[in-house]
């Protein structure tokens, strides 16, 4: 059985030991692919410190996160632009539309995310899509910039049923992470009715921590209680889910 995690930010942790750990604990449940977004300028060199460590385990993505599109952020994509033509890339992730924090950026967050479609097309690679409080503008977005060479994960999902099957339809996966163990989050009833083949697991650690491990740092290794609950929500077995969501994997970043 083989479990993939198809977005963590597992490099923030800079420990050598405190990281060998992480990927230990992995390995225990059976979570051997983690696959990595980094979110800045700044947060490339950590990818990459991360995939030299762990070849094989770990793959990396390179875009401007939607939070870090502030002034000057043409400079800051340049700067991982030019990453991604000195290293090989999985994906650009993760990009997209972030409504809850400032919705002020709004025009300059549409122009970076066009801008790094455009990229991830030109390069015949997914995209892996941040929206939060911004369905409505990032499905505007993907409407319009729709073609063959379009495809990806909406990250962290955490919609409605008909938000699901419009990402569906227009051919992206659905990540979905620790929320789905949440008693009153509605994800469940959701994940239920959607077919597995729509869905790959993530975690976006060291955030959204599945039960029973809420309120503390999440990691890569609790993707299993992720995995589980989505089991129980198919009335299937672990390794089903697993089988299925890691071959979404394979089929979405090529690897």
């Amino acid at each position: 059985m083989v479990l993939t995690d198809t977005h963590t930010h597992l490099y923030y942790e800079t420990d050598d030991t405190k990281r060998a750990g992480l990927i230990h604990r992995c390995k225990e449940n059976n979570i051997n692919r983690l696959f990595l977004p980094n979110v800045d300028a700044d947060s490339v060199p950590l990818v990459f410190s991360l995939i030299k460590s762990f070849p094989g385990v770990c793959f990396p993505m390179l875009g401007l996160h939607p939070c870090s599109v502030k002034d000057g952020w043409e400079d800051e994509l340049n700067i991982i632009k030019e990453a991604s033509l000195q290293h090989k890339i999985v994906a650009i992730g993760e990009i997209g539309i972030d409504l809850y924090w400032d919705k002020t950026t709004l025009p300059g967050q549409i122009k970076a995310f066009k801008t790094q479609i455009a990229w991830a097309k030109s390069l015949k690679l997914p995209i892996v899509i941040h929206c939060r409080d911004s369905f409505n503008e990032v499905f505007d977005v993907l409407q319009s910039e729709k073609d063959e060479n379009l495809h990806g994960i909406f990250h962290c999902f955490t919609g409605t049923l008909e938000q699901a099957n419009k990402v569906i339809d227009l051919g992206f996966y659905l990540g979905i992470g620790g929320v789905v163990t949440y008693k009153n989050s509605g994800l469940d009833k959701v994940v239920s009715q959607i077919n597995l083949r729509h869905i790959v697991l993530e975690t976006d650690s060291p955030y959204l921590t599945p039960v029973p491990h809420r309120g503390k740092p999440n990691e890569s290794s609790y993707l299993i209680y992720i995995a589980r609950k989505v089991a129980e929500l198919h009335q299937t077995e672990l390794e089903t889910v697993a089988d299925i969501t890691t071959e979404n994997s394979r089929l979405v970043f090529g690897v």
